[in-house]
């Protein structure tokens, strides 16, 4: 099996298969299976209603479904039992496609395959293709401090935060009393005690 990458068949992940069926019963009653635990009508007599649910049912499944790109090819897994007389090597990306004979028209099949033997299988549609592989993204950097960014309160001893606001900034602080003023003050008064003095002697 040639692969378009660097990997064997046993590295791959199997093939989905989903199938969805409508059998007939004893009772002229008809009911819808699906290959997978889903949740289905009960049995009724309206065939055109079943098809109906059938046919939203696997359109669910393939939009639901994300195409792996390391799944191995489920029509290989089957032995290429749905292009039966073409030989070709599995190949190529793989898809998601929606086999369903119109002439049979109770049978529904989506299949991961490959590029190779999706135009070979007759009777199918191509519904999805696997995303290519990208690496994974390195987690993003912190963000820098822009210049407009408010500066952060300084931090003191004991883990917390300096106040701020009104009253406890610098500029908000009442002015201090002159030094100059209070200067004065004392000297008129420290000459006014040795005239008292200079009174008690005479």
């Amino acid at each position: 099996m040639d692969l378009p990458h660097s990997e064997s068949p046993a590295a791959r992940r199997p093939g989905r298969t989903w199938t969805v069926r409508i059998s007939g019963h004893s009772d002229r009653t008809a009911s819808v299976t699906c290959s997978s635990p889903c949740a289905m009508p009960p049995r009724s007599r309206d065939l055109a209603a079943l098809r109906r649910f059938a046919e939203a049912h696997i359109g669910a499944h393939a939009r639901a479904a994300t195409v792996h790109a390391d799944a191995a090819c489920a029509c290989r897994q089957a032995q290429c039992a749905s292009h039966e007389g073409s030989q070709v090597h599995c190949m190529g990306s793989v898809l998601l496609v929606l086999r369903h004979d119109p002439a049979i028209a109770q049978v529904w099949n989506l299949m991961e395959v490959c590029a190779a033997c999706a135009p070979l299988m007759t009777h199918t549609r191509i519904l999805g293709r696997a995303l290519p592989r990208t690496r994974t993204p390195s987690a993003p950097s912190a963000p820098a401090a822009t210049a407009g960014a408010p500066a952060v309160a300084p931090a003191v001893p004991g883990g917390f935060s300096a106040p701020s606001g009104p009253g406890f900034n610098s500029a908000d602080a009442p002015p201090a009393p002159s030094r100059r003023r209070s200067g004065g003050r004392g000297h008129a008064q420290a000459r006014q005690g040795r005239r008292d003095q200079g009174r008690s002697r005479g």
